[in-house]
């Protein structure tokens, strides 16, 4: 259990013996789920901080027709929800689904109070975890106020170059799609107009902005 929440964000910088340590004087449980059993539903209250051990999780909430949405995979040593342990509306905002084995961690919202107050590090990692999620909602919807995949992609990839004109990509397809919201095979279709139409080319991570003016010209 050590190693992988040496890797967890809540214990960034922190090492085995430190965490383990940290966790002899911490009331925790440790819970099981087997693929597509409910971790959590919309609306339920949010009363623990949940670290993933091991296996992954999708968050899904349905459309006005009833169709699931899928929102986003959490994979271990991730934090689940952790932007809703607090707040007025301290609620799951997405059913919390596992897509395969899954084992969690869990600290009371007032046991991890006490863990935040004894060590500064946590209270550091655990506010640049809901900065860093804030932020990553932030840029989510700025994406998705472009009405097309291809403004989408134009100020992901012009805010990306910096007036580079070639750049590396961190991002997989399957991550930029789920950033913008949309399909990846419509993801991959709308590069590959882009790339004939001589505005970009891409190969492999490198991104190359061949034409910055109609890049921002698709912006308006």
């Amino acid at each position: 259990m050590y190693p992988i929440l040496s890797k967890s964000p809540v214990f960034n910088g922190m090492d085995e013996q430190k965490i383990s340590s940290l966790l002899d004087e911490t009331q925790f449980t440790i819970k099981c789920f087997q693929k597509n059993e409910y971790l959590s539903h919309h609306g339920d209250p949010c009363r623990s901080l949940i670290i993933l051990l091991k296996g992954s999780v999708r968050g899904e909430m349905f459309d006005i027709s009833g169709k699931a949405l899928k929102i986003e995979d959490i994979e271990a040593p991730r934090v689940i929800a952790p932007a809703f342990l607090f707040g007025k509306n301290a609620h799951f905002p997405v059913d919390i689904i596992a897509n395969n084995e899954v084992e969690i961690l869990v600290f009371g919202k007032e046991e991890f109070i006490k863990l935040m107050q004894s060590e500064q590090i946590i209270l550091k990692n655990y506010l640049d975890i809901i900065s860093n999620r804030a932020q990553f909602l932030s840029k989510k919807i700025k994406f998705l106020s472009f009405k097309t995949i291809k403004e989408k992609i134009a100020i992901f990839f012009l805010e990306q170059s910096k007036g580079r004109g070639r750049f590396e990509l961190h991002q997989t397809q399957s991550q930029l799609a789920e950033l913008f919201g949309i399909a990846q095979p419509s993801l991959a279709r709308a590069l590959k107009e882009m790339k004939e139409e001589g505005l970009i080319d891409n190969q492999r991570k490198t991104v190359t902005i061949v034409n910055r003016k109609a890049l921002m010209k698709l912006l308006g």
